[in-house]
């Protein structure tokens, strides 16, 4: 008996020594609150434009899904103003490149036909069940191209020369009075409120050409402030409360660039109110400068559209995980107010979605990457404010009235356990409440709170733990 005690004593210090070995310490510190979130979600295009003609009850399933406080909980929508393509081009390059769901449909033929309100039937009507189903919806208008014909190619999907300016100077007028019309058509007939208005899609790069995968339009930063110069009176006399939103840049490097452009023209500031950039790209230096332009510039910023990184992963929830310490970086670093997806349903692969989807037989499956989402999105409310952590891997943040704190805890390592110890003042004040985990066996699941204490969790090898603490 006596030998047995032994050797159970020693396993218990042995675990003991390897865990306080392999410790991370979290200093959580909820005296220092940063951004208030103000959402989570993603663009509408373009899975919306093929989803929104499927049967109606599975249209309804799949917003609650995306919208519902127990699922995604997303409530920040991007809607895609399409421009439309040459109808010579239907089922040619675009349906070749991204597949037939990028040839978005525009709401006017030529200069001096009438707008087609039916025009995008699908995204319509995934935008009206969202804003059906979630009273705090915020939404925004963006376009990717104008018109094809308003072009100098007279292809919306970009210039023969791909780092050339698409858009014909002498149509930044019809261009302007396209996308204020579409925005006002949707408050007049739906009563939809944009809160923005997006007249560029990662404008300055070199993406958009001649007869591509899908629609896209090179500006020029001196072109963006031409055309914004042109946009705001009129929006301004529009009496909305849309506000213009730029410059929406693919990367951090070129946001920078872009917001240095517009500085050397102060003006453009008073016409843009908020600040919008992807971060398909970007390193934590270049955070720090967009968070010193937003420090300057006091106005709203998002970061409006991002995905995971190619195909040197070996898994999707490895590539997925990945794309969370982005996550982590630009909401502890640059503190944007909301953070977004690109795409929410694809059709060909489970790693840039949460659905998979098939578009012709209107069959779709939640991947793993839904719950990799929902770990942060579903328990980091709207409202929360992120709070000081020390550890790159672990976000924290705080409810209104400070009742409860939630820490979200990162382990990417494919082959390695890593072991945390959370340390926050006034813990004494708060207990664990919940536990929820998705790892290689695990969809978000809730485990026994009883199993964990703040002074020793143990995150299993790609994995995301989250921990509600409440008072």
């Amino acid at each position: 008996m006596l030998h047995k005690q032994l050797l159970n004593l020693l396993v218990i210090l042995f675990t003991t020594t390897c865990f306080s070995q392999n410790l991370i310490e979290v200093n959580i510190d909820t005296h220092k609150k940063y951004q208030t979130i103000e959402g989570w979600g993603s663009s509408l295009c373009w899975w919306a434009s093929e989803v929104g003609d499927w049967e109606e009850q599975k249209v309804d399933s799949i917003v609650k899904i995306i919208t519902s406080p127990e699922m995604l909980n997303m409530n920040i929508f991007r809607f895609n103003i399409g421009g439309g393509d040459d109808p010579a081009h239907a089922g040619g390059h675009m349906a070749k490149g991204k597949g037939t769901r990028a040839e978005m449909e525009g709401y006017k033929d030529g200069p001096n036909q009438d707008y087609n309100w039916k025009a995008d039937a699908g995204q319509r009507k995934i935008l009206l069940k969202i804003k059906e189903s979630r009273p705090d919806v915020v939404f925004e208008a963006f376009s990717n191209s104008a018109p094809y014909w308003m072009t100098k190619s007279k292809c919306s999907a970009g210039f023969f020369e791909a780092h050339k300016d698409n858009l014909d100077p002498s149509q930044y007028d019809a261009f302007t009075d396209y996308l204020l019309d579409v925005v006002l058509h949707y408050k007049d007939k739906y009563d939809v409120d944009f809160k923005t208005l997006e007249p560029f899609n990662e404008s300055t790069s070199s993406y958009w050409y001649y007869k591509g995968s899908q629609e896209g339009c090179h500006f020029d930063a001196e072109s963006q402030i031409e055309v914004l110069k042109i946009l705001y009176p009129k929006l301004q006399e529009t009496g909305l409360s849309t506000i213009i939103a730029a410059p929406d840049e693919t990367n951090l490097a070129a946001t920078l660039k872009v917001l240095d452009t517009y500085k050397a023209h102060g003006e453009v500031f008073d016409w843009v109110g908020q600040i919008n950039t992807h971060t398909y790209s970007g390193n934590n230096k270049e955070r720090l400068a967009v968070k010193k332009w937003i420090d300057t510039l006091q106005k709203p910023f998002w970061q409006s559209e991002t995905g995971p990184s190619g195909g040197r992963y070996k898994s999707a929830l490895e590539n997925n995980l990945n794309l969370v310490q982005k996550m982590f970086n630009d909401l502890k670093i640059m503190k944007p107010d909301a953070w977004l997806d690109w795409q929410l349903m694809e059709e060909k692969n489970a790693t840039w979605c949460q659905m998979k989807a098939n578009f012709d037989t209107e069959e779709f499956e939640i991947v793993k990457n839904l719950y990799v989402r929902m770990q942060v999105t579903r328990f980091i409310k709207q409202g929360y404010q992120i709070i000081d952590t020390d550890t790159e891997n672990v976000l924290t943040a705080i409810s209104p009235n400070g009742e409860e704190i939630v820490s979200i805890l990162l382990n990417k390592e494919t082959n390695e356990t890593k072991n945390f110890k959370l340390k926050f003042d006034k813990m004494n004040q708060y207990s664990l409440a919940e536990v929820f985990r998705t790892s290689k066996t695990e969809d978000c699941k809730a485990l026994e709170v009883t199993n964990f204490s703040a002074a020793a969790i143990t995150a299993p090898s790609l994995s995301l733990t989250t921990l509600v603490y409440r008072k």
